[in-house]
């Protein structure tokens, strides 16, 4: 009889675990709850961080705390910087994204001149998540909000552009989780065309070996980085943002070729259309994960094609 008991009890726990939604969604329809309006995230605001206050304690921070510890933990190599002297700003610097160390890169390749009237676009979701990593971001940085889920830029880029300062912008919206380049948003390219300024194409490599995603501080060792500034490219007359960010991709792309070679032979392959494509060959993610993580070799060579 007892042993009865005890089998009466664990069919009886069966029939319960085999009755219950364990982790599954309730039976109620979505439709059928009670509406509940999405609530919006206040705007974080930065014109503060453009005023001389903060743009003198942002120059102490970058040239005495920031440029120093780029430098200590990464070995750097800028090529093209000479296009800025043949260029008005306001520009926008459109620029491929694989790690947080893209945009002290940027900045700390840029003329004094430059770097102090450039802000940075930075995801609202991630970099002012909270109010000290935004105090942080925009003192150090000069970032700005912009919200990255539905694939729009806020007005603020558009303000800054028509006020004087340089913007950069990562249109693929994210870092890549591989070091390859992935498709590129218009946000930029319509930002281009609606406030008539030029792009500079921008392309890094090597920030993702030293630096991948999910890793808080650069590897050991003082990893190579290099960055390249491509000429300035405009929209042509009646072009719209859909056809513009493909040719910037390119231009990207095509930088991205020469630092891997030599600039006659980048220049030979976007002539007959073979330039290789950014986004990367379609093998293994751990494969396309490796060959990302091999820092560039030096590029030295390659200054005696440059003209």
């Amino acid at each position: 009889m007892r042993g009865l008991g005890v089998r009466d009890g664990i069919d009886d726990v069966r029939q319960v675990a085999r009755g219950w939604r364990w982790g599954r969604r309730p039976l109620v329809p979505r439709s059928a709850e009670p509406y509940q309006p999405v609530k919006e995230q206040p705007v974080f605001p930065t014109a503060w961080s453009r005023r001389p206050a903060a743009r003198a304690v942002r120059e102490v921070v970058q040239s005495a705390g920031l440029s120093p510890l780029f430098r200590s933990q990464v070995e750097s190599q800028v090529e093209g910087r000479d296009v800025l002297d043949r260029v008005k700003p306001p520009v926008l610097f459109v620029a491929n994204h694989a790690s947080h160390l893209d945009t002290p890169l940027i900045l700390c390749s840029l003329p004094a001149s430059w770097r102090r009237t450039t802000a940075v676009a930075a995801a609202a979701d991630y970099f002012f998540d909270t109010w000290w990593r935004a105090v942080g971001s925009v003192l150090a940085f000069n970032t700005f909000p912009i919200e990255r889920r539905g694939g729009a830029l806020s007005a603020t880029p558009g303000d800054l552009l028509d006020n004087g300062w340089n913007v950069v912008v990562f249109p693929e919206g994210t870092r890549s989780v591989d070091g390859w380049v992935g498709a590129f948003r218009g946000g930029a390219a319509w930002l281009a065309i609606e406030h008539g300024v030029p792009i500079i194409p921008v392309a890094h490599r090597g920030t993702f070996a030293a630096m991948p995603r999910g890793q808080g501080w650069p590897s050991p060792g003082r990893k190579r980085v290099t960055i390249r500034f491509g000429e300035p490219m405009y929209a042509a007359d009646g072009e719209s943002a859909r056809d513009f960010a493909p040719r910037v991709r390119a231009a990207i792309a095509g930088l991205l070729d020469e630092d891997a070679s030599t600039w006659w032979e980048a220049r030979r392959r976007v002539a007959n259309g073979s330039t290789p494509d950014p986004a990367g060959p379609q093998v293994a993610q751990w494969r396309r994960v490796w060959s990302q993580l091999q820092s560039p070799t030096s590029t030295t060579r390659q200054r005696a094609w440059r003209v």
